[in-house]
């Protein structure tokens, strides 16, 4: 392709290119438009709506209703407020349109966007305030038949309970006057809305309808709740007092203490909150009566509990004050002969200071008891304290002296550990010389080449820890924790030297059986008449051990498992 055929082409590129813009372009801008116009023709259909034919309709039937000077009134405050709308913010939405018309004609769609927001706005809001006047309206024009609908409802709740009041009028005793002087006021009540609605006084109407509902719907609480009010008011709270009241008497004079009950002060109050109960059903107000009743009877019933808790606390108490002064004196006795007996044991043996303390604080808390017990048993014959309160302070004071008890049997198991410790240490000193005896004769029956110097030594120790067992035994008071260490290291050293002797006498035995074995093959194996002679070495210095050690190793070379073997010989 020649340079101008190039040149030529991206012209062409370039003019297409500009077309399809300018083509994009005028696509966009038709595209808005008809977009705008959509929304403009929405507006314009909004706007139409606003002024509907009923707000008319409703506004002419206030108009034939007017026979007072309110209704009149009303009528035309609405009807200034419609023709606003009407002739005044109807228009200016119209030119709103008008402008946003004109401004997507001149291609001007930011400025009509704006404004069509705007508009919306206004339709909105004019909107809402049609509707608002529409209800004001109609609260006028419907006013008749809800408020009929209302009181036929009313009317029958009002039947009902004056039916249920003239069939049941002996549950009503105490307030049948308020309660027929108010179905009176009820009846008054229904004629003065009759005249109302005749009269189209529709701002008393309302008035009349509220005061109906509010007062049928509390007779209708008074009707159902008096009775039960009556009853527990007038029957059953005062027969409960009564019986109370004699039964409180009657316990006091059988030695109860009832004070910490307030009793005389409670009924007086419930007997001011029934009083106050009645007045307020005098006027009809029986306001969380029901409940206040409820809560008085409950604690009235509560009380009984009381009473019967007090009988059964008397019968616990007496039950256990007798067996609290046996176990203290109980308890004192074995005190006194422990005291006696660590005299004794002071003499016997070396007694700290902890073990004594021990005591003393036992003595303390002991003492303590008796004095609370003094103060229960004061209180019992004054009788200026309740058999519950004393039933749960003598429970406490029996945990507390079965405490001391535990404490004086651990005591008293120290104590007698000291003799048993005694003892003990006598025994084993004789086990002690036994085992010592056994190892020297154990040593001698078997003719040891030579012993081993760490024979010697143990026996020496063993010996040493023997005379100081018998040391610690003849001293007076003996120190048991000093004679419990002596003994238990005299037995652990009459062991150690009793098991050196075992082990010297069986790995002698077993060095000497070995080398006598190994002389079969002597001849044989050079190895072993080497292995032997060292063996044999070692055997004549007592080094046994070691002697075994080299027999066994060279032995295995020719006869493995040969350890087995002599170790069953052996002990055959």
């Amino acid at each position: 392709m020649t340079k101008s055929g190039i040149i030529l082409t991206f012209i062409m590129i370039y003019i297409i290119g500009i077309i399809l813009l300018v083509a994009s372009l005028f696509g966009i801008r038709k595209h808005l438009k008809n977009k705008l116009e959509k929304e403009v023709n929405n507006l314009e259909i909004l706007k139409n709506g606003i002024i509907s034919a009923t707000i008319l309709t409703e506004l002419n039937k206030v108009k034939s209703l007017i026979n007072n000077k309110y209704l009149e009134e009303l009528y035309e405050k609405w009807n200034k407020e419609f023709n606003k709308i009407k002739e005044l913010k109807i228009p200016e939405i119209t030119d709103n349109i008008l402008d946003i018309e004109s401004l997507i004609e001149q291609s001007k769609f930011k400025e009509a966007s704006y404004k069509i927001a705007q508009a919306e706005m206004d339709i909105n809001i004019l909107n809402n305030e049609v509707n608002i006047l529409l209800e004001n309206i109609k609260e006028i024009t419907m006013s008749e038949e809800r408020n009929r609908n209302t009181v036929t409802k009313l009317k029958t709740i009002y039947r009902e309970a004056l039916t249920k009041f003239n069939k049941n009028k002996n549950d009503y005793k105490e307030v049948i006057n308020p309660i027929e002087l108010q179905f009176e006021n009820i009846n008054k009540l229904f004629g003065a809305f009759e005249s109302a609605m005749e009269h189209n006084e529709y701002d008393n109407v309302s008035k009349i309808v509220k005061a109906l509902d509010e007062t049928i719907k509390n007779m209708v609480i008074v009707i159902d709740e008096a009775p039960v009010v009556i009853l527990m008011g007038k029957i059953v709270i005062p027969k409960k007092i009564s019986d109370i009241k004699g039964l409180y008497k009657k316990l006091e004079k059988s030695g109860y203490n009832l004070d910490y009950l307030n009793l005389n002060y409670n009924i007086d109050e419930a007997e001011k909150k029934l009083s106050d109960i009645f007045d307020r059903l005098n006027v009809l107000n029986l306001e969380d009566s029901i409940f206040e009743l409820k809560t008085m009877l409950d604690y009235f019933d509560s009380l009984f509990i009381d009473f019967d808790k007090e009988k059964a606390s008397r019968k616990i108490y007496e039950n256990s004050i007798y067996s609290l002064n046996e176990k203290i004196n109980y308890l004192n006795s074995i005190l006194k002969n422990i005291y006696i007996e660590i005299e004794e044991l002071k003499n016997t043996y070396t007694l700290n200071d902890a073990e004594i303390d021990v005591i003393n604080d036992i003595r303390k808390d002991l003492i303590t008891c008796k004095d609370n017990y003094k103060l229960m048993s004061d209180r019992t014959r004054t009788k200026t304290t309740s058999y519950s309160l004393l039933s749960k302070e003598s429970e406490n004071l029996s945990v507390k002296l079965n405490k001391i008890e535990d404490k004086i049997e651990i005591a008293l198991k120290s104590l007698s550990s000291l003799k048993e410790d005694e003892l003990r240490a006598r025994e084993q000193l004789s086990e002690i010389r036994e085992l010592i005896s056994k190892s020297k004769i154990k040593i001698k029956s078997y003719k040891l080449p030579i012993i081993p110097k760490k024979y010697f030594v143990e026996l020496e120790e063993s010996a040493m820890a023997l005379k100081e067992i018998i040391k610690e035994l003849e001293k007076k008071p003996i120190d048991i924790n000093t004679l419990n260490t002596r003994v238990d290291t005299g037995r652990d050293l009459a062991f150690k030297v009793y098991n050196t002797s075992n082990e010297l006498i069986k790995t002698c035995a077993m060095s000497e059986m070995a080398i006598v074995y190994a002389n079969r093959y002597r001849s044989t194996y050079k190895e072993i008449e080497q292995g032997i002679l060292k063996s044999e070495k070692e055997f004549w210095k007592g080094e046994y051990r070691k002697s075994l050690e080299i027999i066994l190793n060279v032995l295995n070379l020719v006869e493995p498992g040969i350890h087995e073997k002599l170790l069953k010989a052996y002990e055959k």
